[in-house]
């Protein structure tokens, strides 16, 4: 992946200066992906440029328009609407902050990478791997255009089980997030042992409790966090790497 970004992202036709400060910012976004277009079609991943301004595509290679089954002139059509259609909002909550962090950094060398959720022309959803960096600055040096770099996980491959199992993971936390939150200091520690199978005598010799004491932190943990059974528990315990 980082080869073809080096490449894909040093791809830069020098024009002559003159005639680059007389072009206007839009004439400019239309040279910038003019340079690569021809280029990007065959690489072996979907690429998509953003104008960050608007938050809109400007530009994808021809092999995602086809699994999009959608045109170009369509995709700029949905505007905002595009990301509503294609990508898990769930996703989106953890991945958009990490843009908005690497456009605040505006680092020329930096690229993010995240696995993110897309639904496709089965209308299914598949797990992608993407990356991402800023492509163009304006007059000002603020970032202008984002490039992101995507493929999908080879769901024959081994890792697309870990890759499942890791959205699985993160779609726990996020949804128990408020529940976690809302447990004290002690009860995160009852709820630790509680995970590893200690009794409540266990558990109060070693936090050097009453046992009546370390019944009633459990029945009130295992309200909290929704728990039936010792799965729920450790399961909740390895979500908040208690475990």
């Amino acid at each position: 992946m980082n080869i073809i970004a080096d490449k894909l992202y040093g791809i830069i036709l020098l024009l002559p200066c003159a005639y680059i400060a007389s072009m206007g910012i839009e004439q400019r976004i239309e040279q910038r992906i003019m340079e690569v277009a021809g280029y990007l079609d065959d690489l072996p991943a979907i690429t998509v440029i953003h104008n960050i301004q608007t938050w809109n595509v400007v530009y994808m290679c021809r092999k995602g328009l086809k699994l999009l089954d959608i045109t170009m002139e369509g995709l700029i059509g949905l505007g905002k609407g595009y990301h509503d259609r294609y990508f898990d909002a769930e996703d989106s909550k953890v991945n958009v902050p990490k843009i908005f962090a690497l456009l605040e950094r505006n680092d020329n060398e930096e690229m993010i990478s995240y696995f993110q959720q897309v639904k496709v022309r089965n209308k299914e959803w598949q797990p992608w791997l993407s990356a991402t960096r800023i492509y163009m600055r304006d007059d000002a040096g603020k970032p202008l255009l984002t490039i992101t770099v995507t493929v999908p996980v080879d769901t024959q491959h081994n890792l697309s089980f870990k890759v499942e199992r890791l959205l699985e993971e993160n779609t726990f936390f996020r949804e128990h997030t408020r529940a976690f939150a809302s447990l004290s200091k002690r009860e995160q520690q009852i709820l630790r042992l509680m995970a590893q199978d200690k009794t409540s005598s266990g558990i109060a010799g070693n936090l050097h409790l009453s046992e009546d004491t370390v019944k009633t932190h459990r029945r009130n943990v295992k309200k909290k966090i929704g728990a039936q059974n010792q799965y729920d528990v450790v399961r909740f315990a390895q979500a908040f790497d208690l475990l």
